[in-house]
């Protein structure tokens, strides 16, 4: 008889090394030992099984005890646990349902214990109500639980990988989710600049999300369970998925020499191997070090511990194998979306210190004009040198293969000149001629090479507005439909004749809808003497970053749609429409050029049916209707692509059972607050909180001292000259400190009439505050004013719009009440 390897857990880790070990060996002694009753799972199919999409749960099972046996010829040994180790005698206990308590020796041992979901010491956590999901046995007592107990309602708690999975699957089942997550996004490999696009896809698919807040306890009321968050808001629901993440299980090994990293982790080097010889571990419970940076780090992934389970196998047979480290390579399915990513990301190079460029591109899936092109958002790291950091990518078709190529040339430890080189495959069903990646590959190296200098959106936010000019190259019909504020437009087409427009005394910061045409400008303008900036990713990664959980409307895609005011409808039921459009594969301004010269050619009433797959074609449609008097009769996502109906403006109104709104209808409310005075400001927020509550759009302006109830309590440090300072010092700061128009008497009167407000259970002035933004109040601060006042932003509460006299102005004309407080 050959060696005797021990292999302690299944799953991906041990039943990968058990196979290839007997591959290597076939005279040694083979044991694995599994706590539960399954050896070989395919774990990430478990939240599908209970979605109903894999129907049968047989097709869970990789392998059984007896396929094992019968093939590798390997003594399965099911519902035994290891409690301990003795290195020192090469002995394990082993506790079995079948044979009781006894010790096996060995000569090797693989570890592949896995990890367990975390269950925090939180009141109420031990509810029947409340689920994990890890293995076979967690998958049937949820779907049990999903089958036969009529669920309506269901709160996930935790945005990783398993909790976005399971908030999809209960969705598929016609089940009500909420999910909450303690960070400020979810899923954390995932630059917030990239993840809201799926916080977005799953709001749009009826999930309510719940960021930055945790759970503070869990209680059964009556046939539910009500969570109550640590911002103290309560939720209710028919059942509870657990999945705030995992940690090591390796408490068995506690008292066997081996060592552990900070969180619980097996310590290996690169053979797979601890500190004591002849014992291997691989899988979840291990330390790997980071492809990238070097670091230590825990990486519980499928394909990572496959291989971890080779590569041991190898070295316990006596072959010279090493694991290079983990790149976190990891994909995920969001109902129509895909979302996948490698390498670092933006947090982790900042935390470590390390320097790094981005960019970010917006092109489609395969030709534009093949049918069913679909868009895809790319966002590359890398450093000066070129080496690729890291990339996330996420779309509706093609975004596998394209992370694949950049996951294998970080691998190779390539750079943005070999993404530019590389020869992918090309057939207008499947790519173009210049690939995602080699376009990828070009920005960076035109950006290394000093052709264009780049900035980020969040870079650009972060910026001095007194020090630039900005610019928008796209088309005017483009600009009037959304555009960055304080910009001026220029198209990109006519920028060569307007070039004295611009003031070559100040930088130029310029964008277009998604780079290309941006970059383009920018070499006009290069070559012309000025010095330029363009935001890569344009005005699309722009408004990418302005999307917040809650405050868009939830569109369910199979059942309905939405109208020009954005209220949800029965899909348009219209057998043949006047006129049908095709622009998949055109990115903005294309659709909407398209859509203006089809309705050109309708007579009045003719309805025209556009299909897009821009994302920004939901929003920019409904805002175009309005502003050309069309009807927009519905606009629905299908996937990936939005499909709209639009009716040729009439010059009668709407029949009354249309769904159509009136466009002659200003329904907003705008308040300009001139005062500072604390029963006013009062006044001001009860009103506009009010007309919100009513469904209104509100608009608060805030001028002169009213600026005073915007400005944040504790002092801000922000560079000012004399006159500025003693303005700042003169005025109350914040709206704790603000004095009454009446009955002030030296600050006596605000803190009674605190006072009788709150023994009367009257919204306090920075509740009211909180509520308005809450509520989608547009709280603008004048610009003018600040700069008479010397106040910066900075000095401002967060969540404050900078805007001038033209906006309201602008809100002011769209509304049919207009106070001045």
């Amino acid at each position: 008889m050959g060696k005797k390897v021990l292999i302690v857990g299944g799953v991906a880790g041990g039943a990968s090394a058990a196979a290839r070990l007997r591959r290597l060996d076939e005279n040694a002694e083979i044991i694995m030992f599994e706590r539960d009753g399954y050896i070989s799972f395919a774990n990430c199919g478990l939240p599908y099984h209970i979605g109903e999409v894999i129907k049968e749960r047989e097709k869970l099972l990789v392998q059984t005890p007896e396929a094992m046996k019968k093939r590798f010829n390997i003594d399965v040994r099911i519902n035994s646990e290891i409690t301990s180790i003795d290195p020192n005698n090469k002995k394990v206990i082993v506790k079995s349902a079948d044979r009781g308590i006894y010790e096996e020796s060995y000569d090797y041992i693989i570890l592949s214990p896995g990890a367990k979901p975390i269950k925090p010491n939180i009141p109420g956590i031990n509810s029947s109500r409340i689920f994990s999901l890890r293995n076979i046995p967690d998958t049937d007592r949820i779907k049990d639980y999903v089958d036969n107990r009529n669920i309506g309602s269901a709160i996930v708690i935790g945005g990783g990988f398993i909790g976005v999975e399971m908030a999809e699957n209960l969705v598929e089942r016609n089940i009500k989710v909420t999910l909450v997550e303690a960070a400020p996004h979810i899923l954390a490999p995932f630059d917030s600049d990239m993840v809201v696009i799926t916080e977005k896809e799953m709001e749009q698919k009826g999930i309510k999300l719940i960021l930055g807040d945790g759970v503070k306890a869990f209680s059964e009321e009556n046939s539910s369970v009500q969570v109550t968050l640590n911002s103290g808001k309560t939720l209710s629901a028919d059942m509870i998925i657990l999945a705030i993440g995992v940690t090591p299980d390796t408490g068995f090994l506690k008292d066997s020499g081996i060592e552990f990293g900070p969180k619980g982790h097996i310590i290996v080097n690169d053979r797979m191997e601890t500190n004591i010889e002849g014992i291997y571990a691989v899988g979840d419970a291990i330390e790997v070090m980071d492809f990238i940076t070097g670091q230590k780090t825990a990486i519980p992934l499928a394909g990572p511990a496959n291989k971890q389970g080779r590569i041991a196998a190898d070295n316990a047979a006596g072959l010279n194998s090493v694991y290079k480290g983990s790149q976190g390579t990891s994909i995920l399915k969001i109902f129509n979306l895909t979302a996948a990513s490698t390498g670092a990301n933006e947090r982790t190079l900042q935390r470590l210190n390390m320097p790094y460029r981005t960019i970010f591109l917006h092109p489609n899936s395969h030709a534009g004009y093949y049918p069913d092109a679909l868009p895809m958002t790319i966002k590359l790291i890398f450093n000066d040198e070129g080496k690729v950091l890291g990339s996330q990518i996420i779309g509706y078709d093609g975004v596998d293969k394209r992370i694949d190529v950049i996951a294998a040339v970080i691998r190779l430890k390539g750079t943005v000149n070999d993404l530019a080189e590389l020869e992918l495959a090309y057939a207008p069903p499947y790519s173009s001629a210049k690939d995602p990646v080699n376009m990828a590959g070009f920005m960076a190296q035109n950006i290394l090479n000093g052709m264009t200098s780049a900035i980020t959106p969040s870079q650009f936010k972060a910026m001095d507005k007194d020090d630039y000019i900005l610019l928008d190259v796209r088309t005017e019909e483009e600009f009037e439909n959304g555009h960055v504020d304080g910009a001026v437009n220029i198209p990109v087409d006519s920028l060569r004749d307007r070039l004295h427009e611009l003031d070559k005394g100040k930088a130029i910061i310029e964008y277009c809808q998604v780079g290309l045409r941006g970059y383009i400008a920018s070499r006009i303008l290069k070559q012309n003497g000025f010095e330029v900036v363009n935001i890569t990713g344009g005005y699309k990664s722009f408004s990418i970053e302005k999307f917040e959980p809650g405050k868009s409307a939830a569109v369910n895609e199979s059942d309905n749609t939405v109208n020009d005011r954005g209220e949800a409808v029965k899909s348009f039921s219209q057998e043949q429409p006047d006129r049908e459009l095709d622009a998949c594969g055109l990115c903005c301004p294309g659709p909407l050029m398209q859509v203006k010269s089809c309705i050109e050619e309708l007579n009045k009433g003719q309805v025209l049916k556009v299909t897009a797959s821009d994302p920004g074609f939901y929003e920019d449609i409904k805002a175009w209707t309005r502003r050309t008097n069309n009807e927009l009769m519905d606009v629905k996502k299908d996937g990936g692509k939005i499909i709209a109906h639009i009716k040729k403006g009439m010059d009668i109104a709407p029949a009354v059972n249309s769904t159509a709104a009136p466009i002659a209808v200003k329904d907003n409310k705008t308040i300009v607050v001139f005062s500072g005075d604390l029963d006013k400001a009062i006044a001001s927020f009860i009103i506009a909180n009010g007309a919100a509550s009513m469904g209104k759009k509100v608009t608060m302006f805030f001028t002169f001292w009213g600026l005073n109830i915007l400005r944040k309590h504790d002092k801000v440090s922000v560079q000012k000259g004399f006159m500025d300072k003693m303005f700042g010092m003169m005025m109350p700061r914040g709206s704790k400190r603000l004095g009454l128009s009446k009955m002030n008497m030296l600050g006596m009167g605000p803190k009674m009439i605190r006072s009788v407000m709150k023994n009367k259970n009257v919204t306090s002035l920075e509740d009211l505050i909180k509520a308005a933004m809450e509520s989608g109040i547009e709280i603008v601060a004048c610009q003018m004013s600040m700069d008479v006042m010397g106040l910066k932003q900075e000095e401002l509460i967060d969540g404050i719009k900078i805007g001038g006299v033209g906006y309201y102005l602008g809100e002011a004309e769209d509304s049919n009440v207009n106070l001045f407080i």
